[in-house]
């Protein structure tokens, strides 16, 4: 077998598609007195481009059947190069964002044997909540479940995605599908529409990827509460959600990880 050539860096333009958004950690001002220096690129972007190398590698296979994880540890800012570094490995490709000089996410992705998605009875279907509590161990308790009022994966949102965040490779408009930056901004939906957040962050996901989503679909998210704690004065929950196209079709599994409320909130 021929082997691979190595992937070359993969380099984008930042750009924080959420400055004008309720949350606030992407706005500049607001993020500085938090100690930043700037807005924040918003984590699903910066996950955005680290699928560019995956999907460059694997085509629409790992779209269909891949994997991947993202931890982000330093901010992406806008208007920066972000540099992203894919090393093969036993696994598959491990993966780094670089920006200013300093590593900013890291994780991998990897392209197993195809396996069967969830049973949809797992994950319970509920409705978005009509008004949204503050965020708080109340409001998000272990064991709750989440949903949201579905997207329509419009051909003028799919390509809306692709320009937000630089997709240059061809595959997504030549075969009509949405870029896998939606999953997780289904993940974030599943948050910031039930409960209402001040600043707050998206700081890692592990993705499981089952299909990819098409231009057309109405999209849905199922997800649970399954951890709510405070590490190193954050206040830290986990979901575990399932995307789906037309409340039928799995797209993925992710575990999603969310500062939804900083620090530097609690002590202001």
């Amino acid at each position: 077998m021929t082997a691979l050539a190595p992937l070359a860096p993969y380099q984008v333009e930042a750009y924080n598609t959420a400055k004008y958004s309720d949350n606030k950690i992407h706005d500049d001002a607001i993020a500085r007195k938090f100690g930043f220096g700037g807005g924040l690129v918003p984590g699903v972007d910066v996950y955005a481009y680290m699928t560019h190398q995956p999907v460059a590698r694997w085509g629409r296979a790992w779209l269909e059947r891949g994997t991947a994880e993202c931890r982000f540890s330093k901010p992406v800012y806008d208007g920066d190069i972000a540099s992203v570094i894919a090393t093969e490995d036993a696994d598959g490709l491990d993966l780094k964002v670089e920006s200013r000089g300093v590593v900013c996410a890291t994780g991998g992705a990897a392209l197993p044997a195809a396996l069967a998605p969830p049973s949809l009875d797992e994950f319970a279907r509920v409705a978005e909540r009509a008004e949204r509590p503050p965020a708080s161990p109340d409001s998000l308790p272990v064991g709750a479940w989440l949903g949201i009022v579905p997207v329509q994966a419009t051909p003028e949102l799919a390509a809306d995605y692709l320009r937000d965040v630089r997709e240059t490779l061809p595959l997504y408009a030549a075969e009509g599908l949405v870029h896998p930056v939606v999953v997780l901004r289904m993940c974030n939906f599943a948050l910031n529409r039930n409960v209402a957040l001040g600043p707050w962050m998206h700081v890692g996901s592990t993705v499981r990827n089952f299909a990819p989503a098409r231009v057309g679909d109405a999209l849905w998210v199922r997800a649970k509460v399954t951890g709510n704690y405070e590490h190193k004065g954050h206040l830290f929950v986990d979901i575990d959600a399932l995307v789906l196209a037309n409340d039928a079709t799995p797209v993925a599994r992710v575990s999603h990880i969310s500062i939804y409320r900083p620090r530097q909130v609690m002590a202001a």
